[in-house]
């Protein structure tokens, strides 16, 4: 079950590390206790969640910009439960979540243990679509910087996963190559077969035990990559 002859070690950062959901939801709990009481904080949650995932598959895939992903995952949230709101008050809530939201930090369970244990056998590096400035806060505030060699994000390669571009152009930047790496993420499409259709090797994070079809090595929990690692 060991994977043999790894050096370098790539992870996804957002729901495979660093827990969106539990951060996202703690920011949205402040916003609108102090902006809009009226908002029913569990109710909203369950529809952003996915609403936040079919706008990240659009950008992943560039059929929605930046702007179009920041207005729509809140404007269709706000629809669905039946909150009426203007569009300046959802670009309000945009800017103060993109500022809050990397003031909460809390990560999965058993991301620094592992993350101690791999550091002391491999180079390990960050491959994320998530944007530059707020990806960077993310690994700072949550003491994740001295862990990674390389940070490599879709501004910088000018591509997002599942592209082979962003794989290739993070290999360059951690002079690492293919037949010794893996990458390891919570998205089949962009983590698992981008990096796959890449020429590396790749574990998937599947710690909500969603039903798959693709046949990969995948784990549960952080700390079963222990037995890959």
């Amino acid at each position: 079950m060991r994977i043999e002859n790894i050096k370098d070690v790539f992870f996804d950062l957002d729901h495979t590390l660093w827990d969106f959901d539990k951060n996202s939801k703690i920011t949205f709990e402040n916003i609108f206790a102090r902006n809009h009481p009226a908002v029913l904080i569990e109710s909203f949650i369950t529809h952003y969640i996915p609403i936040n995932q079919a706008c990240w598959k659009l950008y992943q895939y560039d059929k929605i910009t930046h702007q179009q992903l920041r207005y729509d995952r809140l404007k269709l949230s706000f629809d669905a439960i039946g909150y009426k709101i203007t569009d300046e008050a959802i670009a309000l809530i945009s800017d103060e979540y993109i500022e809050l939201l990397t003031e909460n930090n809390h990560l999965f369970d058993g991301t620094v243990e592992i993350l101690n244990y791999l550091s002391q056998k491999y180079k390990l590096h960050v491959i994320t679509n998530g944007f530059a400035h707020v990806q960077v806060k993310k690994i700072n505030n949550a003491k994740l910087n001295p862990y990674f060699a390389t940070v490599t994000n879709s501004e910088m390669a000018g591509v997002k996963k599942p592209n082979p571009i962003i794989f290739e152009y993070a290999l360059d930047l951690a002079k690492a190559k293919k037949e010794s790496s893996i990458m390891i993420g919570d998205s089949i499409e962009a983590d698992v077969l981008g990096a796959l259709d890449a020429g590396i090797d790749a574990i998937y994070f599947n710690e909500s035990r969603q039903d798959i079809t693709h046949s990969v090595k995948q784990i549960n929990h952080l700390l079963e990559l222990k037995n890959y690692l």
